[in-house]
């Protein structure tokens, strides 16, 4: 193997460290366009199409029969008012002569308040009409309820696609995104864009889709009623329309930025949540709970006056708009009654009417009423969208399809790379490892170790130069097919729920369970396993609790060997285990190391003596390369970091 000099700083590792230290880092801002992410959030529900006629169409039917209710009920009123009223006039007589009779009596407001009524003098109340009108209000009242509730089914399942439809396309977004991103996010933060705020655009679709448009239609409906029966009381009920809507814009620019800071600090405080409950026993480890305790009440503090604000301004809307509805009706009924008097209108039509009113300020107060909850979503919706339009890691152009690692010869090749435009990392690197070669980086912390391998799996892009496996440009292959052929095993070993056999199979498609327990005995593993109660299928949690730290690298490096690589990265991976788990896990690294190139990162260099080449790192750069009693020889950065080690080893023991 060969190398050259390379030159750099320290790089920013790929997940930031744990602790208090972060919790007020800041997030990306949310976009202000609120039309904007409006349109965009109602035009995902686009391929729900067929859907959303069907809601349209039970709303406009459901509209319709509101509507025509108060009316039905409006002419029973009348048929009983005038029923009443002909019982007591004498029959024979006309109405024109009956009205004739009382203006020239001298009651001229009766005369003019009967002159409204259609009444038939001798005849009572005509109950069989009544019957019939009071059959068909109730019909009317039915169907209505029956179409609300369909087209309440009919939301239901058109939100949940969409909302189907947006966790699918974070899903795959984050699949896209390169490591860059998640470096700078923290992981809280992530996923209550991809949990909280998805939940609450849920939430708000509901609540506004179907409300929204059956609100518009009712008061369109309700508006050309109230004009047919008296254009004198419409416009009196209107009063009130650009007062709620100037009320409303003005609680609207108070609330938005309010709605906005409530979702973000939601993310800040899940992000801290993760990050000490991740860390628990590093806090503890050091003190730190009562720092930690600080911030998240400063945090949710600051939550719990984001929501108070943002619900104080959206809560004011509701009870303004019943106070300036309960106005509106005072002014319809005194003057619908004076119209009565005059004869202008009947007793039904003021009743009908009336109904009208409260048919119009209801969906009136309703629209008013979903601004705070439409500005929630909005904000929601914001903060999904902005994850959504991430950069996302550089695409993959002619790509040689099915070409993956297969021998194991990795080539450097004048190798540019910096995490920061300001910042060289690597720069002008070249390195050739030969096949089943075993490659040692050491340095101490932050000395770029990883930063090698990284580039290698094309979790970054390199800036310049190139990197090949089996003489192949590392970039003309997909990212998957490379990766297929490169096994890792890492300090930080993550289990997933499931058994022992389902996470040594991970990433292995149709794994059969006797090359599941060969990998298993492979990697010194199968011995406890069949110590555990069911063996290989003994449940574990998400991260394995119930495992020891080297049980879990075992099971690791198992998965390893089912894959059954040409490369394999070991990062770090016996830093955090006992010396006799060490030497158990050393030797199934070593089966592992066997006919594979292999890059193996350690702290403790009592881990690498047989490695075949030792490089050296310090501040980013290779500065010794050799077998582990050269470089012990030439007393040099390899040598010191030995002699440190041995002694703080010895100090231990003491």
């Amino acid at each position: 193997m060969t190398t050259q000099r390379s030159a750099s700083r320290q790089a920013p590792g790929p997940i930031p460290p744990p602790g208090p230290a972060r919790l007020g880092s800041p997030t990306a801002q949310p976009s202000t366009n609120f039309k904007v992410t409006a349109g965009r959030l109602l035009a995902l529900m686009r391929s729900q199409r067929s859907l959303l006629l069907w809601m349209l169409a039970l709303g406009l039917t459901s509209i319709v029969l509101n509507v025509v209710g108060p009316m039905i009920l409006g002419h029973a009123t009348d048929l009983i008012f005038s029923g009443f009223i002909g019982h007591h006039m004498p029959a024979g007589a006309t109405r024109v002569e009956v009205i004739d009779h009382y203006r020239q009596q001298g009651d001229g407001t009766l005369a003019d308040m009967l002159r409204s009524t259609d009444f038939t003098p001798g005849r009572g109340i005509d109950f069989t009409m009544v019957h019939i009108t009071l059959i068909a209000a109730l019909a009317a009242s039915v169907g209505n309820g029956a179409c609300w509730i369909i087209q309440g089914r009919v939301t239901t399942k058109i939100v949940q696609r969409t909302a189907f439809q947006l966790r699918g396309d974070i899903e795959a977004k984050l699949a896209r995104l390169p490591l860059s991103y998640f470096d700078r996010q923290p992981r809280g933060e992530v996923l209550s864009r991809a949990t909280n705020d998805i939940d609450n655009i849920v939430q708000t679709l509901q609540q506004t889709v179907s409300s929204v448009t059956n609100s518009l239609l009712l008061i369109v409906g309700v508006l050309a009623m109230m004009f047919w029966i008296s254009p004198l009381l419409a416009l009196v009920a209107l009063v009130i329309v650009p007062i709620s809507v100037f009320l409303t814009s003005v609680l609207r620019r108070r609330a938005a930025p309010q709605f906005a800071r409530q979702w973000k600090t939601t993310g800040e405080l899940n992000a801290h949540i993760e990050e000490v409950y991740t860390a628990h026993d590093l806090v503890r480890a050091h003190g730190l709970q009562a720092d930690c305790d600080t911030a998240f009440r400063r945090l949710n503090d600051s939550l719990s006056q984001s929501v108070s604000r943002a619900q104080s301004a959206g809560g004011i809307v509701q009870p303004a708009l019943t106070f300036l509805t309960n106005a509106s009706y005072v002014l319809v009924a005194v003057i619908g009654g004076l119209q009565v008097a005059m004869g202008g209108l009947s007793v039904g039509a003021v009743q009908a009417f009336i109904q009208y009113s409260r048919l119009f300020s209801g969906p009136l107060t309703q629209l008013m009423s979903l601004v705070s909850v439409v500005q929630s979503g909005v904000a929601s919706a914001e903060r999904v969208f902005e994850l959504l339009d991430a950069t996302e890691q550089s695409g993959e152009p002619e790509l040689l399809v099915g070409q993956k690692p297969r021998q194991g010869y990795v080539r450097f090749e004048d190798v540019f790379f910096r995490y920061e435009p300001d910042k060289p990392l690597i720069e002008g690197l070249s390195l050739s490892v030969e096949p089943g070669q075993t490659v040692a980086i050491v340095g101490a912390t932050g000395a770029g170790k990883t930063t090698l391998v990284n580039l290698l799996l094309r979790f970054y892009e390199i800036d310049s130069g190139r990197i090949t496996v089996d003489g192949v440009d590392a970039s003309a292959m997909s990212r998957d097919d490379l990766r297929s052929g490169i096994g890792m095993v890492m300090q930080d070993v993550w289990l997933f729920s499931g058994t022992i056999a389902e996470n040594i199979a991970f990433g292995t498609d149709g794994a059969t369970r006797e090359a599941i327990e060969e990998a298993a005995r492979a990697a010194l593993a199968d011995r406890f396993i069949r110590t555990l109660p069911q063996g290989y299928d003994t449940l574990i949690g998400v991260e394995g609790t119930e495992l020891s730290i080297g049980e879990k690298q075992l099971l690791t490096i198992a998965r390893v060997f089912l894959v059954d690589p040409v490369i394999h990265v070991l990062d770090e991976a016996t830093s955090s285990v006992d010396t006799r788990t060490e030497v158990l896990v050393q030797r199934a690294m070593a089966r592992l190391s066997q006919g594979r190139t292999s890059f193996v990162i350690a702290h403790r260099l009592s881990t690498i003596r047989e490695a075949d080449v030792i490089l050296v790192l310090e501040d980013g750069t290779i500065v010794e390369q050799g077998k582990h009693a050269q470089l012990l020889a030439t007393g040099g950065t390899y040598a010191r970091l030995h002699a440190a080690q041995f002694m703080h080893s010895a100090e231990n023991a003491e």
